[in-house]
Formats: C-alpha cells, structure tokens, sequence
C-alpha cells in the first residue's frame, strides 16, 4: 500500500489496500481487507468497513460509510460503455450497507452517478448508471434502480421493488416493496401493489416533514385535481393553482418539465 495521499490522521488495517493516486482524508477508516481503487477520494471522516470496495473516479463525502462486500465506483452494466472517465459521487454521511452495488456514470447520461447527503442504501441494492440520487433518501434491501433513475429528496423505495430506466420519483415519494415502476411518480406520491398503483399522497411524509395544516391539506386537494379533473394529466396539473403553495407549485414543475415516461395517474 502506498502511503502517498492518505492523511497522517486516518487509520488504515495493514491488511487493506489502498491504491496510488488515492485520497484519503484525515480521520478515514479503511477496514480489513477493504480495497480503495488510484482514483478514489475519501473525504474526511470516511468508514470502509472490512472488504468494502470502492474503485473508479469515486469521491465519498464525509463521514460516508461503506459496508462489508459493497461494490462503489465499478464500470456499469451498459453494452454501450467504453471505459470512458465517468464517475461517482456520493454525499456526506450517506450509508451503504453490505452486498449494495453503485455504478459509474456513462458518457451517453452525463457521465456522473450521484447520490446526497444522508442517504441510507440497503443491503443488496442496485443504483444503475447515471442514477441521480437526492438527499435523506432510502433504498430498502433489494430493491433495483435501472439507468438514469431521479429519485427525489426523502423520497423511499420498498425493498425488492424494481425502478425502470429513465424513471423519475418526486421528492417525498413513498414506493412499496416489490413495486414494478415503469411510469413517472409525482411528489409525495403513495405508490404500492406489483403494478405500481398510484394510491394517494404519502400523508406519512407530509406530517413527518413538519408541514402545516393548510400546506396538508392544499397538497389534498390538488391530487383531488389530478384525480378528479377533466382532459389529460398534464392538463389537469396545469390547472393547479399557482403561488399558493410551494409544495403545489413544486407538483406542477415536476409535471411540465421533460420526461422520457409517462406518469403513474391516480385513475389508474
């Protein structure tokens, strides 16, 4: 192991091997037999439990932490990649458990896979390529995100549930496990069943969120549009009241804006 680029404060097992080019911030632990690849940047305060592995043009935020067996930073499941310089980024604090995979970005989706702060990535968990991730979001174990997933701030999804390719997840979204998403699902969105049924708001998340009352109840009654309303859904999401609410007015935003999928409907 190369002592060159890892702060005199970080403590490394003997045993790990840590690449040259590596940074490794003050206070890291890289555990036994963990593996850190010569582009790999490890922020202050970073864990790699025992045979963690973290490879690629990958930067973990601080104190993020890596699991035993985790595989962070390898080339995607994409025919189309060329071994391109793409990466990884991963926010402070963010934690991902035992056996849970994360890809590098492709040059056709950006090239960059990225995952917020406070993150909890369970156990087995696939984030594909170019997946962009948001802050305090939870993948339960098993559950598979395909490329360029968007997954929303807060939002959760159940394990074993599976995520289709160029899916978005609004912020706050709550997807049961074993969940099939092949469609769009809007902010605060209750999605559950095999077939990914949009059943309501996540009122759960609303209220843990510390929201108002009227914040509540002006998110009810714009799904009672969306719901209830006449023509198409992006039509009836165009007649939300605008400048009432900012939680209304972030729903009719993540309707308008472009998307390769369709959404999960409330009629549906």
């Amino acid at each position: 192991m190369s002592r060159e680029g890892v702060h005199p404060e970080a403590l490394v097992h003997p045993s790990a091997v840590v690449e040259e080019g590596a940074r490794v911030g003050a206070g890291t632990r890289v555990g036994a037999f963990a593996y850190v690849g010569p582009h790999v940047e490890l922020a202050e305060g970073v864990e790699l439990r025992p045979h963690a592995y973290v490879v690629g043009r990958t930067r973990l935020g601080e104190g993020a932490m890596v699991f035993p067996f985790a595989v962070v930073g390898e080339v995607p499941q994409d025919l189309k990649y060329a071994g391109e310089p793409t990466r990884l980024t991963i926010g402070p604090r963010t934690i991902i458990r035992e056996h849970a995979q994360v890809h590098i970005g492709t040059e056709g989706g950006g090239g960059l896979t990225e995952i917020g702060a406070d993150c909890l990535i369970m156990g087995g968990v696939h984030v594909a390529h170019d997946c962009r991730i948001g802050n305090r979001v939870i993948l339960v174990n098993n559950a598979g995100l395909a490329g360029h997933v968007q997954v929303g701030d807060g939002a959760i999804v159940g394990g074993l549930a599976g995520v289709h390719q160029w899916v978005r997840i609004g912020q706050g979204a709550m997807v049961g496990g074993l969940a099939k998403v092949t469609r769009d699902v809007i902010p605060y969105g209750l999605v559950d069943g095999p077939g990914a049924t949009l059943h309501g708001l996540n009122l759960v998340g609303l209220k843990r969120r510390g929201l108002s009352r009227d914040e509540i109840g002006a998110m009810r009654s714009a799904y009672d549009v969306l719901k209830d309303g006449e023509g198409s859904f992006a039509d009836r999401a165009a007649r939300l009241p605008s400048g009432e609410s900012v939680l209304v007015d972030e729903l009719r935003a993540f309707v308008s804006a472009a998307s390769d999928r369709h959404f999960l409907t409330p009629r549906e």
